[in-house]
């Protein structure tokens, strides 16, 4: 039956790939129509720069790859497709759950952008897109929630090691600990939730952060291709009355409050 679940959802991934290719535009931000879109395609996503800190972050995934230590983890959301069992290396998780350096850069420049005040982060498995949101908004505090203890004692003596200080950790399910973070975080500026993948939770999750947050908060979901019952959460939130702005860029989903926007969603070639 998980054999059975994975194909399923390998083909559903392929098959909506497939159309984002085909229909996704704007990569250069011409005719988008919004000035607000066009200013984050060219001076966010196009952001070319590469300070030291993309090497210093990216050395340390090779070490992980690189290290054959099995350690516990601890699944309190949909799980890995492609991994079973309690006990998985550094070195597969780090292909597997952390997010790709096209991606960290991404994360890095959007939170140099709107992480002003403070960033929340629901999943921070071995820290790798922590480290990047550390390096966007060296001058805020990164609340980070991760499920599996761990995981999180890997991702901490990273983060002491290389010097991002900024960070706050959690170790516990995202439900329980949430309300506990966005009282402690107060107005956050950017919110990245990555983990669990279950609908329900996911919309749950939206509800609680949106109600903390103001109209120029950014909240980005990470892997809303990963299930149909992902894409489906995606779908109702993005449709969500408060949410005036929806970013498609396969991987990732980024949602907008801001006041004055028509009600839009895009699909960006990325």
């Amino acid at each position: 039956m998980s054999s059975l679940f994975t194909d399923i959802m390998f083909f559903f991934r392929i098959k909506k790939f497939l159309k984002y290719w085909l229909f996704s535009k704007h990569k250069r931000g011409f005719g988008t129509h919004s000035p607000f879109l066009y200013k984050l395609i060219t001076g966010v996503f196009r952001n070319k720069k590469i300070p030291d800190v993309v090497y210093t972050i990216e050395n340390k995934r090779r070490e992980y790859l690189q290290d054959k230590r099995a350690i516990e983890v601890r699944d309190l959301g949909a799980g890995s497709s492609l991994h079973k069992g309690t006990k998985r290396t550094i070195s597969e998780m780090t292909k597997s759950a952390s997010v790709p350096k096209k991606y960290g850069i991404l994360l890095m420049n959007l939170a140099s952008k709107f992480g002003k005040r403070s960033v929340i982060e629901l999943g921070t498995s071995l820290g790798i897109s922590t480290m990047y949101l550390s390096a966007g908004a060296p001058n805020a505090t990164i609340y980070t929630i991760e499920g599996s203890e761990e995981v999180a004692k890997v991702a901490k003596k990273s983060f002491a090691e290389l010097g991002f200080d900024n960070i706050h950790q959690y170790v516990g399910d995202f439900g329980d600990l949430l309300d506990d973070v966005l009282s402690d975080a107060g107005t956050p500026s950017m919110v990245f939730v990555d983990g669990n993948h279950r609908k329900r939770p996911t919309i749950d999750y939206f509800n609680r952060i949106v109600e903390k947050s103001s109209t120029d908060t950014v909240i980005v979901f990470d892997d809303i291709y990963y299930s149909e019952e992902m894409f489906d959460a995606w779908n109702e939130i993005k449709g969500d009355s408060r949410v005036t702005l929806s970013v498609d860029i396969y991987r990732m989903g980024l949602l907008f409050l801001k006041n004055g926007l028509y009600k839009s969603d895009y699909v960006i070639r990325y």
